[in-house]
């Protein structure tokens, strides 16, 4: 068997679009189906341009179908149901949870999310209509179902049996609810194991537990539970009545989905968009940030131009400007990088937000001392001109300084704002430090070198 580790997905990806026969590609899909996990063969599949990928996907067996298809991104998932016949289209939709189904609404066109649903069972069905009662927002429209959760008067051995017909994954606890639903305590497993089966449940349960509650935001619940050293935390209504749970698992991939999407807000990207969608799509999602980046590079643009007599004069200072942008930038695009993660984990406050300022100023001033050093010892040695080496000095100084502030204080700005900072943190970021780094550098050399 040919053996793809995930560091070898690339060269899957080759073999597969190099290979001139189906047989071929059979069985490379088979060694990859056996070796590679669900997320990487959904990878695998949206790398493949489109015009190949419903041949490569009638060779998958129907359980790596499913399993692919409740993986795949929104725009891939939408196009591969546009793209198959109906019939095979419905068929995915047969075994769709009701977690998948959540996550699918979303996505595809009403008429499959009705077929799905009628696809539930009864329990099913009661779970799907118990999310609906909650926006996507919050932590009750994501609940997870796979629970142990028994009467509070059963008895140790009652609790053995449930035990021995399996355990969900992520399970530490059996949760104890009144005949009402309402939770009243938790048992640890090991706990159950170890009692007489003669125990009574509640004399073995602890009852300072902690909860978390279906209105709770997402996203702040998820925090929770990575912070809270458990496996998985219960979830209830206003009414204490215990609905479900949210698992460490489901509570990093949270984490994950604000860390994707800010990755690609902050290029002017949809975190969804298909690898290969049309070009139609990919030119609209990115167009309108190439157009605001367009007009902050004309306001730059202008600053110079407000020293276009000194640049004439002094063409050094030409050559040496991209030297100052790209310094000031940088140091921004670190600086903006730490506060936008602090800001999305909640580690960012308005008690600490000073505390970072001096922290980030202190970073800046000090690799400003060092790089500005440096590039004006380069400076004298390049141009053997004492000033032109004093004046890049002190703008780069200057503009290192200038960029931890802006890489602070504009995400922080934007946040209180309610403006995504992922989203236009940085091309705000990037026309302060070159307005300063111009403007210094530039008008420095003005005052120094005519």
């Amino acid at each position: 068997m040919i053996e793809y580790p995930v560091d070898q997905l690339p060269q899957l990806i080759n073999d597969l679009l190099q290979c001139d026969t189906t047989e071929r590609k059979n069985k490379l899909l088979i060694d990859a189906q056996s070796t590679l996990s669900t997320e990487h063969l959904s990878l695998l599949f949206e790398a493949i341009p489109k015009e190949q990928r419903l041949e490569i996907w009638q060779l998958l067996d129907e359980d790596t179908q499913h399993e692919i298809f409740v993986n795949l991104s929104p725009d891939s998932c939408l196009w591969l149901l546009q793209t198959l016949d109906d019939s095979d289209a419905f068929k995915l939709l047969d075994e769709v949870n009701v977690e998948e189904l959540l996550e699918l609404e979303e996505v595809i066109p009403e008429r499959f999310v009705d077929y799905a649903k009628k696809q539930l069972d009864e329990a099913q069905t009661k779970q799907y209509d118990l999310a609906q009662q909650y926006p996507p927002e919050q932590l009750g429209h994501w609940l997870g179902f796979d629970i142990l959760k028994v009467s509070d008067k059963l008895t140790a051995g009652g609790a053995k049996k449930l035990l021995f017909k399996g355990v969900p994954q992520y399970s530490e606890v059996i949760y104890l609810v009144t005949r009402k639903g309402s939770l009243i305590g938790e048992v640890a497993i090991n706990d159950v194991i170890k009692a007489h089966d003669n125990d009574n449940l509640m004399t073995l349960a602890n009852h300072d537990f902690s909860s978390l509650h279906a209105d709770d935001d997402l996203y702040e619940a998820a925090e929770v539970v990575i912070h809270s050293e458990q496996m998985a935390m219960p979830v209830v209504n206003s009414d204490n009545k215990l609905l479900g749970r949210l698992t460490i698992a489901s509570a990093y991939e949270l984490r994950q989905e604000i860390t994707d999407e800010a990755t690609a807000k902050a290029g002017g990207l949809r975190e969804d968009e298909d690898l290969f969608a049309s070009v139609r799509k990919s030119a609209k999602n990115r167009g309108i940030w190439l157009g605001i980046n367009l007009a902050t590079a004309f306001l730059a643009s202008w600053f110079i131009g407000l020293f276009g007599a000194t640049i004439e004069q002094v063409v050094a200072l030409a050559v040496l400007m991209p030297v100052v942008a790209s310094m000031g930038g940088i140091a921004g695009s670190q600086t903006l990088t730490v506060i936008v993660r602090g800001l999305a984990l909640g580690q960012v406050t308005d008690s600490n937000r000073n505390a970072l300022l001096k922290k980030e100023l202190r970073v800046g001033a000090v690799n400003g001392l060092v790089w500005a050093f440096v590039i004006g010892l380069l400076t004298y040695l390049w141009f053997n001109d004492l000033m032109l080496s004093v004046t890049i000095t002190v703008a780069i100084l200057l503009n290192l300084v200038a960029a931890s502030l802006a890489g602070v204080v504009i995400p922080s700005i934007l946040d209180k704002m309610k403006i995504d900072p992922a989203l236009s943190g940085s091309v705000i970021l990037t026309t302060v430090t070159d307005i300063v780094g111009f403007v210094t550098f530039l008008g420095l050399g003005s005052l120094l070198l005519l």
